[in-house]
């Protein structure tokens, strides 16, 4: 001290301020404001990128939903007809017919041919969705298959007579409706749903996945189909696949049925390098194929959506490669004309029959005569319906032909063999 007092204040005793509150007129520290800053700052951050992701999938959903079309005239067809379509007698159990329209109207169609204001199915398939989806089969029906055609709508609103003509006929007079109609009396087997893709989706579909390989025993100069592929192992962009899956007299020996062979193992192979490429998983590589698969496609209402579309691959997607199977149904020269092909029984009948009860079948490059195959010589279906016209005939053994399902004794009748392949077959094998 100097001069009697303190030169310093002395704060002995007094009360701190609390550590935990600001003093008096006092703001808060510049770090609690810079915290609250950046708090804000990120959750704004984080709601932009939420809602542009949500913005940008809901876009994208749409753009997919919107390449649909629905085959609402074709739904008003069958509806009118529902009475004496077939029923349905496994729930759960699916058929989807798959139309390829050789049309060529539309993007990038015309260079195939003239567009004559009609249109073929220039491939059908039938695929079968087993109940417990373990299983998927596809029976290719030949386009110059002979069929009773029933009466159907025209695009034009008039109607056609009932016809004994080649199946794809159907197509061209009667759309995608009449055609249904025809395989349902033909099979007895109801048809659940239906799609018809054209050129251009094939080939987007294929390029979607950066092409396709297959196995060529000897080169291909196709002019008609405008082909020229080496021998061996090769890989098909989008535009080769298409001239690959329609050529014919170029390829094999030329038979419908050779090429029929030749489009079931390309399909196998696109499925093979889809799961490979585990295509299903990636939302990234998922998006351009549902854009090439939706973009030229057509479907009944009930799959005229993702939702729809969706529910039905991802019933799909588990099925083992081994089991889905490719075949063409029993086939064999027209006997009036030898360029057309009518049904060989009684093994187009079995196979209808089991399908419809959603009974296995099994397929094999040259499946051996016996159990399940059939009796010799085979008898031939031209007219009506290939399950009704045979469901009094019976194997030697006495099993049913054409339910196939159960024998005599009780015991499950063993699944008939078809010559056919399935996915998981090597292209060279």
């Amino acid at each position: 001290m100097r001069g009697g007092g303190p030169d310093v204040t002395d704060t002995t005793g007094t009360p701190s301020p609390d550590p935990g509150k600001p003093e008096r007129g006092a703001s808060p520290t510049g770090a609690g404001r810079r915290r609250r800053r950046w708090l804000r700052y990120t959750s704004t951050a984080v709601a932009v990128v939420v809602l542009g992701a949500v913005a940008v999938g809901w876009v994208a959903y749409e753009k997919l939903n919107g390449n649909i079309t629905a085959d609402n005239d074709a739904a008003a067809e069958l509806a009118r007809y529902e009475r004496e379509r077939p029923t349905a007698l496994v729930r759960g159990a699916q058929n989807i017919l798959l139309i390829g329209s050789d049309s060529r109207s539309g993007a990038g169609n015309k260079k195939y041919g003239r567009d004559s204001g009609t249109e073929r199915s220039d491939t059908t398939i039938l695929l079968h969705l087993s109940a417990d989806r373990d299983s998927a089969t596809a029976v290719s029906l030949p386009r110059d298959l002979m069929v009773k055609v029933p009466d159907c709508r025209r695009p034009d609103g008039t109607r056609t007579g009932p016809m004994f003509a080649m199946f794809n006929y159907a197509f061209e007079v009667g759309g995608s409706a009449c055609t249904i109609r025809t395989v349902e009396k033909l099979t007895d087997i109801r048809v659940d749903h239906h799609m018809v893709v054209d050129f251009h989706g094939f080939k987007d579909m294929v390029d979607a996945v950066d092409g396709v390989e297959v196995c060529l025993k000897e080169p291909i100069d196709d002019k008609a189909a405008k082909l020229r592929l080496p021998a061996g192992k090769v890989v098909l962009n989008g535009e080769q696949a298409l001239g690959y899956v329609r050529a014919r007299k170029s390829i094999g020996n030329g038979s419908d049925t050779d090429r029929m062979d030749r489009q079931q193992k390309f399909l196998g192979a696109l499925i093979s390098k889809v799961r490979s490429d585990d295509v299903l998983l990636n939302p990234a590589k998922l998006y351009p194929v549902l854009d090439a698969a939706t973009s030229s496609l057509t479907t009944d209402p009930g799959l005229a959506n993702l939702r729809g579309l969706y529910d039905l691959v991802r019933g799909m997607r588990d099925i083992p490669t081994e089991s889905i199977r490719f075949l063409t149904v029993p086939r064999t020269s027209y006997v009036l004309n030898a360029n057309r092909d009518q049904l060989v029984e009684p093994e187009a009948a079995r196979l209808f029959a089991r399908l419809r009860a959603d009974r296995p079948v099994a397929v094999a490059k040259e499946p051996s005569q016996g159990p399940g195959r059939g009796r010799s010589p085979h008898s031939v279906s031209l007219y009506g319906n290939a399950f009704r016209d045979h469901e009094e005939e019976s194997d030697d053994d006495g099993m049913s032909t054409a339910i196939g399902v159960v024998r005599l004794s009780g015991t499950p009748d063993p699944a008939p063999t078809f010559r056919g392949s399935t996915a998981a077959q090597d292209a060279c094998g």
